[in-house]
């Protein structure tokens, strides 16, 4: 029996992927909700910093300080870097994009693990998988309208295209926690990230924390990545703790959720973030959808599902297949 075999337990995997999407739309509510104030790389570096404390408690619940030690530091580190770009890839959109519109482009991230399964984990994936695969990022086409001009957009261009990119470093990352997850358990994982996360945002305080290059600067994103650091005021305080025991949560939950369960059985309850993002937008924010970016948040939805359901198809008849061959 293989690690990978032994770690199998779908029902406690959809359990953390679940508890971990709530979690990250939390997250992404106080990030947006925050974004007029502070930089990016601040809350970063001060959701890591208290993130770590819980995760350290976690990591002592789990076996003590001997499970940080790994055979495979490159991979780790490469791991970090994913999902440190896509975080910060993602967030700068998010601080001009309403909620559900840049939720519902990175979503395209689960396609792009169908992709990248071909090339780095030699997996066969058939013409209705690469079909529907299409019409996902067909659906991100007729969102982000690359035939409109500057003047009819609230937006650029570019400004679409973080999430996209932040979708392909998270599929990366999510193909790495599957690997990396037969050797490391996932409150060790869950530190590496924070660590990461703290020594990226701590460069970024060196080089920009006094604010010097978001002077003259008028795009949303850039000013979010740039701003200088702000002390946190009155109840912006207790948002800044709230990062932090999200960010604790998101990190050990998802690494353990793609470390003990197949990620064609747990990946689909990702999309539960999709209906959450539309909520908090309208709730919060007012924001609702309009119709070309309900049909492109449609086609997402609807491909991404689609890929999932038939690899869990796939596999059930596999596994079918043995065991009738066994019988012989």
């Amino acid at each position: 029996m293989t690690g990978i075999a032994r770690l199998q337990n779908p029902s406690a995997g959809i359990g953390f992927i679940l508890l971990a999407i709530v979690a990250l739309s939390g997250n992404d509510v106080l990030i947006k909700f925050l974004s007029g104030g502070y930089p990016l790389h601040q809350m970063v570096f001060c959701r890591s910093a208290i993130g770590i404390a819980f995760s350290l408690v976690i990591l002592q619940l789990e076996g003590g300080w001997s499970l940080l030690r790994t055979a495979t530091p490159d991979l780790h580190a490469l791991r970090c870097l994913m999902i440190i770009f896509a975080n910060m890839t993602y967030f700068a959109a998010l601080a001009v994009l309403p909620l559900a519109e840049a939720t519902a482009v990175f979503f395209v991230a689960p396609l792009m693990i169908t992709l990248l399964s071909i090339p780095l984990l030699g997996e066969k994936v058939g013409p209705l998988r690469i079909g529907a695969v299409v019409v996902g990022l067909l659906g991100v086409v007729i969102m982000t309208r690359p035939w409109a001009s500057d003047a009819s957009r609230d937006v650029s261009l570019w400004v679409y295209l973080l999430p996209v990119i932040a979708a392909l470093a998270y599929a990366l990352n999510q193909v790495l926690t599957r690997k990396l997850g037969v050797s490391s358990k996932a409150s060790a994982m869950a530190i590496y990230i924070q660590v990461g996360f703290i020594l990226v945002s701590g460069l970024f305080w060196l080089v920009a924390g006094d604010g010097r290059f978001a002077a003259g600067v008028e795009n949303g994103s850039l000013v979010f990545l740039l701003r200088a650091w702000v002390w946190p005021e009155g109840k912006d305080m207790y948002l800044f703790l709230a990062l932090g025991v999200n960010s604790a949560i998101v990190g050990y939950c998802l690494s353990a959720a793609y470390r003990i369960a197949d990620a064609a059985t747990i990946a689909p309850f990702e999309y539960v973030g999709l209906p959450l993002a539309i909520l908090w937008g309208w709730l919060i924010w007012g924001e609702l959808p309009g119709p070309m970016a309900m049909a492109g948040i449609a086609l997402i939805l609807g491909a991404g599902l689609f890929v999932f359901l038939r690899e869990r198809q796939k596999k059930r008849f596999v596994v079918t297949r043995k065991r009738l061959h066994r019988r012989f």
